[in-house]
């Protein structure tokens, strides 16, 4: 794996992201799920397609991680989808890159915010969502049936102080990203506890597996798979039929809005494209790639 530190602007925040360097002239825009760093996020598909011959570059969105801005732990749409295009701008700058084969992929909420950034930039030359969140209240009501109705009048009452907190500018109030039913947690589904083993949190004690409440809270009204049928490039949307953390139906009826969507379906839950699909989900991503960023019609070859 060879990779550089390099740092964007987004809105006047500075942005920090891992470049990996490629081969074949195309590269991918990579980040994280909802208060996933790039790392954890990001580094076990980014090193495979390094290893295929793609340039990655792997973000931190501002107020997470390594990237600038304040108060930290928050993430809102709007500023994460600026964030998004910010990089995909400077991913065509990088050397080596052919600024007409860039492609994104996004997981969980970061799948989500694919389908609009695809939907807002037709230039991009291929676009994929793996287990993305395409439907907020409907990922939001499934989840309640996996917590207990105190834990989740807590989880909301720390929402709404947080959101009144932040307009006296007072820190975060935090949730933890997952947890067992009955803590307060941004999601307590039966696979949400399998992200700590299949992110390999361990390697990376930096990451803080927290969140602004207020936040978390604004996610549930997020309907980003709507957008799916104004994506006009090539979209792959990858589910998990077992998914209880962003479900698998909603996304399945968003690749069928988009005019050039293609699906694969996998057994097992949200985060089966890191464990046991893992081969079969990134060779799968490594051909759509290949087939759309390495084109004829991009790269002016046989």
């Amino acid at each position: 794996m060879q990779r550089e530190k390099v740092r964007f602007d987004s809105g006047g925040t500075e942005c920090a992201a891992w470049h990996y360097p490629g081969a074949n002239g195309a590269c991918v825009v990579m980040a994280g799920g909802f208060g996933v760093t790039k790392e954890p996020g990001t580094d076990l598909f980014a090193n495979r397609f390094q290893a295929a011959g793609f340039g990655v570059l792997a973000f931190d969105y501002r107020h997470l991680g390594e990237s600038g801005g304040s108060p930290r732990q928050v993430a809102r749409v709007g500023e994460q989808l600026a964030d998004w295009h910010a990089a995909v701008g400077f991913a065509r700058t990088l050397p080596g890159v052919d600024p007409e084969r860039v492609g994104i992929w996004g997981f969980s909420a970061s799948g989500g915010h694919v389908f609009l950034v695809a939907a807002q930039d037709p230039r991009l030359a291929a676009a994929i969502a793996q287990t993305p969140n395409a439907d907020g209240p409907a990922t939001a009501r499934n989840a309640a049936r996996y917590q207990k109705p105190f834990a989740m009048l807590r989880f909301t009452g720390r929402g709404i102080l947080d959101a009144l907190g932040s307009l006296a500018g007072l820190r975060p109030r935090l949730v933890a990203l997952a947890g067992p039913p009955g803590t307060v947690a941004l999601l307590t589904t039966p696979d949400s506890l399998d992200g700590e083993r299949a992110l390999r949190a361990e390697r990376y004690p930096d990451w803080e597996q927290a969140a602004a409440a207020r936040s978390a809270l604004r996610m549930t009204l997020y309907r980003p798979g709507r957008a799916a049928a104004r994506v006009r490039g090539p979209l792959l949307v990858v589910v998990a039929d077992q998914d209880r953390s962003a479900l698998a139906e909603p996304a399945v009826a968003a690749v069928g809005r988009a005019p050039r969507g293609e699906l694969v379906r996998v057994p097992g839950g949200h985060y089966a494209p890191f464990l046991d699909e893992h081969e079969h989900v990134v060779e799968a991503e490594v051909s759509f790639l290949r087939q759309h960023l390495l084109a004829p019609a991009r790269t002016g070859t046989a």
